[in-house]
């Protein structure tokens, strides 16, 4: 049988894989669960936003005079405090017991006191101390014939000036957040696709399918032509579930779609590729070294285990410092500049000659396990039985 041109059989491959992937039910289900989850957590989030930064207070006896001043105080520090007058202290305590108020106030402005369920927001404790700092204050500069007024005003517009080596964007804990979701995306996506290529080459082995196959194709155009197309695939994914997110976000204000965001997920699907292609690849090649579905998990184990761990350690530094010297080394290691690069990017702290630099090793080690482990399938995938060694398949 004749054989085909590179292209054309890597082509062909290729889009078998897209056909058979994109159609069964186990693609379609998984994304609209990941979509599920995804609009869940943004709505959670959501929820969150808009609940954290209120609190119902419950005012009784002599302290239903500060409504105002706890408002107002409230609002200062970036805080709504809607509050309601109770009549009966004991109904009070039921409805705080209950989850209807936050807290129940009660005594002198001068000394007041919060009934609360198991604890107290800290902000909230914050504002009722400020309330009653101030009428304290009042009291002590009126009996020293001075104007309140103007000593707060005095004092209120005294503030220390900043001097920032290197400032923080407004935006940085948006900014790490969506780099973590992006980082988390990318090492699902990878392991979750990667794992899938060595489960197909496996199956192929063992049904003798690949037999059939390499009677056109040779052994690496067969091996890039899976990558390429399962590629595609979890990239497929990764569009819709960042597009989905990217609009859900927007719309309900976790954060706005301004040129950061739509940066990071352009480059997040830059480094899906390079990472895909680089750790896919040599999930293919370790794939072709067992004939049985039950003996694959052995042999990626190591590269899952090195994949796990890398991406625990660089998201705990990255949590820690996105410009800390630990976080910049992990990020230029091929096997997890894939990863972590584009979290760093997201929240400003990489610099361009580091993303260059990582580029660069990146597309350099695609290269070059992609001759490695076109040899290993190569040497490996006809040969049925027992487990391969590995130094075996490099031989040939």
């Amino acid at each position: 049988m004749r054989k085909l041109s590179g292209r054309r059989a890597v082509w062909l491959v290729m889009k078998r894989e897209l056909n058979t992937r994109l159609r069964t039910r186990s693609f379609v289900v998984g994304t609209v669960v990941l979509l599920v989850l995804l609009l869940g957590y943004v709505g959670f989030q959501t929820s969150l936003a808009g609940s954290a930064d209120k609190s119902t207070v419950g005012l009784t006896g002599q302290a239903t005079g500060i409504a105002r001043q706890l408002q107002v105080a409230a609002a200062q520090s970036g805080r709504h405090v809607d509050t309601v007058t109770v009549t009966d202290p004991a109904e009070g305590r039921k409805k705080v017991e209950d989850g209807d108020l936050d807290a129940l106030v009660s005594g002198s402005a001068a000394k007041l006191t919060a009934t609360y369920k198991s604890s107290l927001d800290d902000q909230l404790r914050k504002v009722l101390d400020q309330v009653a700092q101030q009428q304290v204050l009042d009291g002590v500069l009126s009996s020293a014939q001075l104007e309140p007024a103007e000593v707060m005003a005095q004092v209120g517009g005294t503030h220390v000036q900043d001097d920032p080596i290197s400032p923080e964007p407004a935006d940085h804990t948006q900014r790490l957040v969506v780099g973590l979701i992006v980082a988390f995306l990318l090492y699902i996506s990878i392991i979750t696709y990667g794992m899938m290529v060595a489960q197909g080459v496996v199956e192929e082995k063992s049904s003798r399918v690949v037999e059939i196959l390499l009677a056109s194709v040779r052994p690496w155009q067969l091996l890039l032509g899976k990558v390429i197309g399962l590629g595609l695939v979890g990239l497929t994914q990764l569009v819709i579930l960042g597009a989905a997110g990217l609009a859900a976000a927007s719309a309900t204000g976790v954060f706005s779609l301004s040129g950061f965001a739509t940066g990071t997920l352009l480059w997040g699907l830059l480094w899906y590729l390079l990472g895909f292609l680089l750790y896919a690849t040599i999930y293919g090649a370790l794939g072709s070294l067992v004939s049985r579905q039950e003996d694959t998990q052995s042999v990626v184990s190591p590269l899952n285990i090195i994949l796990i761990v890398g991406f625990i350690a660089g998201i705990n530094l990255l949590l820690r410092d996105p410009s800390g010297s630990g976080t910049k080394v992990l990020s230029l290691i091929p096997l997890l500049s894939p990863i972590l690069m584009p979290a760093r990017i997201s929240t400003g702290a990489a610099a361009g000659w580091e993303i260059a630099l990582s580029l660069g090793l990146t597309v350099a080690l695609v290269a070059l396990l992609t001759w490695l482990g076109g040899k290993i399938y190569g040497n490996s995938v006809l040969r049925i039985g027992s487990r391969i060694k590995l130094s075996e398949a490099l031989r040939g």
